[in-house]
């Protein structure tokens, strides 16, 4: 049964980004560069760590979201409308997931190294949030709103239930289920009040 669960959460993974992607394609959506670049690398990073701790099925999970968010961001390369606006944060988040590597490579800390990539991902947010207040309409909602049912398959697929399997995708949960809820308060309000 996990299995098949897992197999269905990696299949909304694929099927959940068409719409980022038509959109990303169309340049309705402007994804920011940096932070899928971010998401990208952490991600895989947090693959490697859940399949080492035995995690199974549900780390495939995370491995389909490493290659679409890769994906996007090669894309976000392409798009000439492409957020680029890079800021001294974002540097330090990138930094700051090298070092996790480190962290579990050399130290073998996979516990630290989770927590600190978990953490990283979600400021690795920031900047498209930063964008999103401004542009709320240049992010594919229903992307994210998948997002948040396929992490939460994911954790029921998972075979072994440890910090080092099952932070990552809590912390997605989370993060995907406040950003949908974000995206659609923000529309609103630029709907009801535009900037003149």
């Amino acid at each position: 049964m996990k299995e098949l669960i897992g197999i269905v959460a990696v299949v909304l993974t694929f099927t959940g980004y068409v719409p980022y992607l038509r959109d990303t394609i169309k340049q309705k959506t402007k994804p920011h560069i940096y932070t899928w670049f971010v998401w990208g690398f952490v991600t895989a990073l947090a693959f490697a760590l859940q399949i080492q701790a035995h995690a199974g099925t549900g780390a495939f999970v995370t491995l389909a979201a490493a290659i679409v968010c890769l994906f996007i961001f090669l894309l976000g390369l392409k798009h000439p409308k492409a957020e680029r606006n890079i800021t001294t944060a974002d540097t330090v988040f990138l930094i700051a997931a090298l070092a996790a590597l480190g962290l579990w490579v050399l130290a073998k800390q996979p516990v630290v190294s989770i927590i600190l990539l978990s953490t990283i991902d979600m400021l690795g947010f920031i900047p498209t949030i930063r964008k999103s207040w401004r542009k709320p309409h240049e992010e594919t909602l229903s992307s994210y709103a998948t997002n948040t049912f396929r992490f939460a398959l994911a954790i029921i697929a998972l075979q072994h239930y440890t910090i080092v399997t099952a932070l990552y995708p809590i912390t997605w949960i989370i993060a995907n289920g406040i950003f949908s809820i974000f995206l659609v308060v923000r529309r609103k309000q630029l709907d009801l009040y535009p900037r003149s």
